[in-house]
C-alpha cells in the first residue's frame, strides 16, 4: 500500500508519520520542508510541494497513493482569524479536489471537535454542527464540500473530528507544555484557570494510532470522533500530569480566564469508533 502524507511537521503529523513508519507500506511525504527527521526508513520518501502552489495533478505528483492522509492546515492557533475562511478553505478545497478529480479513492481528514460550536454535555457524530469559531466553520464547511465531491466522483472520505490532543512535541503555548516548561524549570506555582472547564483528552501517541488504523482500512467511516469518551476536568488533568511527574508545584488557579469560544463542559462519545477499531 502506498500512503501520502500532508502536515507531516506539525504536531499531531509528526507523531502519524511515526506510526505510519511502523507499519507495512510506502510512504510519501507532501511538504514544504524537507526535515531529515521524515527519513526514518527506506520506505518513505520526500516530495516538495505547496498544496497552496500545486499547478499540475497533486494526485500523480504524489505517486497516485491508494489512501491521502490530510493533516495540513496553516494559521492555528488563531481560531478566530479570517484567513481560515478566506484563505485556507479554498486552498484547502482546490489541492484535495484536484486529487479526487484524478483518482484518488481514499481521503482521510483532521476535522475538529470546534466543529460541534457552543453545544454543551455528550456529543456524537450525529449532532448538529453549529461553529463559532472561523477555524471550526472553515473545516465544517470543507467537510460539506468533500462529501458533496461524492457524487461526481466516488471516494471514501473518512473525517476524523479531533477532540483535545496532548503530549510530546505540542505547541509551547499549550496547556500541556506549558506545565512541563514549568516543571523543568523548577517553578513551585502554575497559574491556570479555575480548571473547572470538562473536556475530552487523549493522548497523541493515541490518536496517531486511530489515524493510522483508519487509514490504512478498507472501511467506509465517514464522521468520527478521534476521543476517549471520558469527561475529565482541567484541573484533573492538570493534577494527573503533576503526579505523573513526581512534581510538588501548587496549581495556581483562576489566573487565566476561561475560554469564550468554548462551553463550560462537552466530550465525545466513542461508540462509532470503538466499533470501528473491533472491525479492524
Amino acid at each position: 500500500m502506498r500512503v501520502a502524507i500532508t502536515g507531516a511537521s506539525g504536531f499531531v503529523g509528526r507523531h502519524v508519520l511515526r506510526e505510519l513508519q511502523a507499519r507495512d507500506v510506502d510512504i510519501v511525504v507532501a511538504s514544504r520542508t524537507s526535515e531529515r527527521s521524515f527519513l526514518e526508513n527506506s520506505r518513505t520518501e520526500i516530495l516538495p510541494m505547496d498544496i497552496a502552489k500545486v499547478s499540475s495533478d497533486p494526485y500523480q505528483l504524489m505517486g497516485a497513493p491508494d489512501v491521502l492522509v490530510h493533516l495540513a492546515w496553516d494559521g492555528l492557533p488563531n481560531y478566530q482569524s479570517r484567513a481560515h475562511i478566506e484563505t485556507e478553505l479554498p486552498t484547502q478545497l482546490r489541492f484535495l479536489e484536484a486529487c479526487l478529480t484524478s483518482g484518488l479513492k481514499r481521503l482521510v481528514v483532521t476535522g475538529t471537535c470546534f466543529e460541534y460550536g457552543m453545544t454543551s454535555g455528550e456529543i456524537s457524530e450525529s449532532s448538529e454542527t453549529q461553529p463559532c469559531t472561523q477555524y471550526g466553520a472553515a473545516k465544517d464547511t470543507l467537510r460539506k464540500h468533500l462529501e458533496e465531491l461524492n457524487s461526481t466522483c466516488p471516494y471514501q472520505l473518512a473525517w476524523l473530528r479531533l477532540f483535545y490532543l496532548y503530549g510530546p512535541g505540542q505547541s509551547k503555548n499549550s496547556l500541556y507544555s506549558l506545565l512541563t516548561t514549568a516543571i523543568q524549570r523548577g517553578d513551585t506555582e502554575f497559574d491556570m484557570s479555575g480548571g473547572e472547564q470538562v473536556r475530552d483528552f487523549l493522548p497523541i501517541q493515541e490518536a496517531a494510532r486511530i489515524v493510522c488504523d483508519i487509514a490504512l482500512s478498507p472501511i467506509d467511516v465517514g464522521v468520527v470522533n478521534v476521543c476517549s469518551g471520558t469527561p475529565t476536568t482541567v484541573r484533573e488533568l492538570v493534577e494527573a500530569w503533576i503526579v505523573e511527574r513526581h512534581s510538588s508545584i501548587t496549581m495556581n488557579l483562576g489566573r487565566i480566564p476561561y475560554s469564550e469560544i468554548e462551553p463550560m463542559s462537552f466530550w465525545g462519545t466513542r461508540g462509532k469508533l470503538d466499533a470501528i477499531l473491533e472491525a479492524l
